[in-house]
This record gives structure tokens, C-alpha cells and sequence, in this order.
């Protein structure tokens, strides 16, 4: 297979940091949704019917923006992390051990979505600096997402 070099504007050093931020949201994303499906899965009590639907819909959301994310690490050149301890490797997110009560479940949520909220503000600042509009917008959506459903589960306590 013949080499093909990229040129998308991008030096490669811009390249490889913007891939570099883009592998931290992509762990805190994966972390989170990890936790998220767990929770979806154990959540009990009189918010059952509630929490189930409403983690449902965040996993969900979560899912599909790793690939979003994996699919940006690959157009700028980078491989996409492939396992669950690479995807993990940057988290701060970590997982449980046991099975919280429901409303700590939402707290821990939410504090989730303000750490992937960092995650991207802080990449956006990397990928502003590389001159890399594409990655700042996904970094923006990521953020602006983050924190309504922060905004939102801080509401459900």
C-alpha cells in the first residue's frame, strides 16, 4: 500500500497535539460511559424508571461521540486508541467499586460531564493554538453538551 501523506493544512507537530488532547476527551468520554452504562444497569429505588431512562439516553449520547472523537484522532493522522486500558489511560473519571446509591449516582454523573467538560476546553485551547478549527468545533460541542447534561442531572437532585 502506497504511503499517503496528509495535508490538511496541519503542521505535523499540530497534528500529533491535537491528537494528543483528543485522546484525553476521548478517555474521560469512555470512562464516563462506562460509569453511565453501569449505573443504567443498577439503579434502584423510587427513581428507577427515571434514572434508567435518563442514563440510557447519556450512555447512548456518550457511545456515539467516541466514535465522533476516535474518527477526528484518525483524520488528523493519529491512530485511535483500540483497547480499554488505552481509552482509560488519561482518565481522571474512575470507575466505582460496589454499586452507589441513586442519588450519589447522579452526583457522580455529574461531576463526570464537568470533567469532559474540561477535558475540551482545555483541548480547545491546543487546538486553537495549532490552528485547527475542525478540532476546536468537536471540542466545543463536546463542552457545550458536557455541561447541559451536567446542568441537567445537578437539576434532578
Amino acid at each position: 500500500m502506497q504511503d499517503m501523506s496528509i495535508d490538511i493544512g496541519l503542521t505535523d507537530a499540530a497534528r500529533t497535539s491535537s491528537a494528543q488532547a483528543l485522546k484525553v476527551l476521548l478517555s474521560e468520554t469512555y470512562a464516563l460511559y462506562t460509569k453511565t452504562h453501569g449505573y443504567h444497569w443498577n439503579v434502584t429505588g423510587p427513581r428507577f424508571n427515571e434514572l434508567h431512562t435518563m442514563f440510557m439516553a447519556q450512555y447512548n449520547e456518550l457511545w456515539l461521540a467516541l466514535d465522533l472523537i476516535a474518527e477526528r484522532i484518525r483524520a488528523v493522522g493519529h491512530f485511535a486508541p483500540g483497547s480499554s486500558g488505552e481509552m482509560l489511560e488519561h482518565a481522571t473519571i474512575k470507575p466505582d467499586n460496589g454499586v452507589p446509591e441513586a442519588a450519589d449516582m447522579v452526583k457522580h454523573l455529574a461531576a463526570g460531564h464537568e470533567a469532559v467538560s474540561k477535558a475540551a476546553k482545555a483541548g480547545i485551547k491546543v487546538a486553537e493554538k495549532n490552528n485547527d478549527p475542525v478540532t476546536v468545533d468537536l471540542f466545543t460541542q463536546r463542552a457545550q453538551i458536557a455541561e447541559k447534561t451536567a446542568w441537567m442531572l445537578r437539576a434532578a437532585t
